[in-house]
């Protein structure tokens, strides 16, 4: 079973999160309201209107009288608002009995407005690219416009949601008392761009892609695809250490491990292609009044900040973000100490559950991480 959990990290650490957090599943784990936001003519950053917008979001606990105790968890790579379950609940960092959450879902996720569910004229290839400022500002219009919420506790992000946690410090950095970044920087950096254009290529190469046209799945491309991720996804001496191995059925081989990358991306194509690009072109220092300096844009940030890499994460290496950090007068920078590269930030296994758990609530107090 552990195998398949990890393979569910990569599409999407949706449901997954759940099942691999520290300790047993307990009963009564809170499960968020699906809710969806509506925008009529939503403006993107490509300069493309879409005539209809959509951000699903989930919605845990309730809202206070004063609408003071809101924390927003924006999802990751193909996420759905169920992605930050490994944090919620009774004894972890955010109990839904004294807080309000929000998750919201990123665009090109299949639910919020995406290529594979929005008609023409921007259907499948068609669907402009999203940057993450774009996502950002269609959540401060949900936040504000279809929840009245003017100010946050807190925003919590993992990977792309870490992406999304700089942008909201960087763009509105009033609007959230405290901000945690794990597994994320707030500039994709030049490998990064170069290692999802090969999982892109790896996909688009199969003739049945058809240009993002396709009839069928392009499935030998998907296939591609997978077994690219698969060998970014974790550190080095995770596979050397067959960490994949504890909690496997029996008799589990490596062969089936990376037949599992290799055959368990199912969503529509465009929908993976859309969200690397939105992936890729993330970068603070394009953020308007900043000029494309992201130095500056860093420096810029006022709020407290935990910021959480993986010590082997290949995604987002340990070193881009320690030079990201040294550009912050507000930073707590604190690596997560996991041979489980990019999914330690979002607790794939019980112990960097704990240490993520532990940490945030400690941060969310005001206290010492250290």
């Amino acid at each position: 079973m552990r195998c398949l959990i990890v393979f569910l990290v990569l599409s999407g650490l949706a449901n997954a999160q759940s099942a691999v957090q520290a300790g047993p599943q307990v009963a009564s784990q809170p499960r968020g309201e699906r809710h969806e936001f509506v925008m009529r003519d939503f403006h993107t950053e490509s300069g493309v209107t879409l005539p209809v917008a959509r951000v699903v979001y989930g919605a845990y606990g309730h809202l206070n009288a004063d609408k003071s105790n809101v924390v927003l968890l924006p999802s990751h790579y193909m996420a759905n608002f169920h992605g930050y379950e490994w944090l919620i609940g009774p004894g972890k960092a955010l109990d839904p009995n004294e807080l309000f959450l929000v998750t919201s879902e990123l665009f090109g996720n299949g639910s919020s407005s995406s290529p594979s569910n929005t008609p023409e004229p921007f259907h499948g290839p068609r669907f402009p690219v999203m940057t993450i400022r774009d996502n950002v500002e269609a959540v401060h219009r949900l936040l504000t416009e279809e929840l009245g919420i003017r100010h946050l506790k807190a925003v919590i992000g993992f990977s792309m949601g870490a992406q999304q946690a700089f942008q909201w410090a960087v763009l509105y950095p009033d609007f959230a008392d405290r901000v945690v970044a794990t597994s994320g920087t707030a500039k994709t950096w030049p490998h990064g761009v170069v290692r999802l254009e090969g999982q892109i290529s790896a996909l688009t190469a199969d003739p049945a892609f058809h240009g993002g046209d396709y009839q069928t799945p392009p499935v030998k491309g998907l296939e591609a695809f997978g077994m690219v991720w698969a060998g970014w996804l974790y550190s080095q001496e995770w596979w050397r250490k067959e960490l994949w191995r504890p909690g496997s059925p029996p008799g589990t081989t490596f062969e089936q491990v990376m037949n599992r990358f290799k055959t368990r991306f199912s969503a529509d194509a465009n929908d993976y292609i859309l969200q690397a690009r939105t992936w890729q072109r993330h970068d603070v220092g394009n953020t308007p009044g900043f000029g494309g300096d992201v130095e500056k844009a860093l420096r810029s940030i006022k709020v407290p900040f935990l910021y959480m890499p993986s010590e082997t994460d290949l995604y987002f290496p340990l070193g881009d973000a320690k030079y990201e950090a040294g550009f912050m007068s507000t930073v707590t920078f604190l690596p997560i100490p996991s041979l489980w590269g990019h999914t330690a930030g979002a607790a794939s296994n019980p112990t960097d559950a704990k240490f993520l758990n532990d940490r945030i609530a400690r941060f969310l107090r005001g206290e010492s991480v250290q």
